[in-house]
């Protein structure tokens, strides 16, 4: 891929492959494959993606993302068969920090209605681990207003839900667990907003921060302020309050303004 993520072709390349995990996280991808191998019989593919296949992961600090598809929609005990492994790979591993296994219908992934969404995350976000790839059912995917679109999903909608649990929020501990994925989520707003104008795809928060404020400089401090919360939790009121109320509606309406509204989901 060139400098912008990008395949010869001018599509998003898939980010990921099985040949940059560190040697330190090597024996985590080895048993989870051993367990998922074991526990699911209806498996009919699963995909790391994140830091660890990226081949940035950090001992002690990085988690591992998981995401399993399954040959039918996902039940409850599949659900509890996925916790029980989270644990037991949290409890077994020093080197993550968690584990955090999606799971997911084959259909659906593959309906149009994902196309731009949980399609274009397997196809350009996801590094192939066990069973058939999806991806070669998919399209090749572009840096597209409506890639930007579809594959961040409604801002605005999580807002009120933040904002109750930071109000809820009275320990260090819960601050910091909600301020991580919020300002992930951020970021990750911030560079699909400008994604088609830059003309590439990236997943490393900190060139998304820089990116973002390419076009919009008066917000960089905020996005760079919710980069680095992203990677280092924090129990500051003032952020988790910068973040929830300050530039998560401004990005949400920008957004809205620039892309439009996602498509409604059946």
């Amino acid at each position: 891929m060139d400098e912008r993520g990008l395949a010869p072709d001018g599509t998003i390349a898939r980010e990921g492959s099985l040949e940059r995990i560190s040697a330190e996280f090597a024996p985590v991808v080895e048993a989870l494959r051993v367990h998922v191998a074991g526990t699911f019989a209806r498996l009919h593919s699963a995909y790391l993606y994140g830091s660890i296949p990226r081949g940035t992961a950090v001992p002690g600090v990085s988690d591992l993302d998981v995401l399993l598809v399954l040959r039918d929609e996902p039940s409850d005990a599949d659900r509890a068969d996925a916790r029980r492994i989270e644990a037991a790979l949290d409890r077994a591993f020093p080197q993550i920090n968690g584990v955090g296994i999606q799971l997911a219908g084959a259909r659906a992934l593959l309906s149009d209605a994902e196309r731009h969404d949980g399609g274009f995350f397997v196809a350009c976000l996801c590094t192939p681990l066990l069973g058939d790839d999806l991806a070669e059912h998919l399209p090749r995917y572009r840096p597209t207003s409506l890639l930007a679109r579809e594959t961040n999903g409604n801002l605005a909608a999580l807002l009120p839900g933040w904002r109750t649990r930071a109000a809820a929020a009275v320990t260090d501990h819960q601050r910091r667990t909600l301020s991580r994925p919020v300002s992930r989520r951020l970021v990750r707003t911030g560079f699909t907003l400008v994604m088609p104008r830059w003309g590439g795809w990236t997943s490393d928060l900190d060139k998304s921060a820089e990116l973002f404020g390419r076009y919009y400089p008066e917000r960089l401090g905020q996005m760079r302020t919710a980069a680095v919360t992203a990677r280092a939790p924090s129990a500051d009121p003032a952020v988790l309050e910068m973040l929830i109320d300050d530039l998560g509606p401004w990005l949400a309406a920008e957004y809205t303004a620039t892309h439009g509204e996602r498509a409604p989901r059946p």
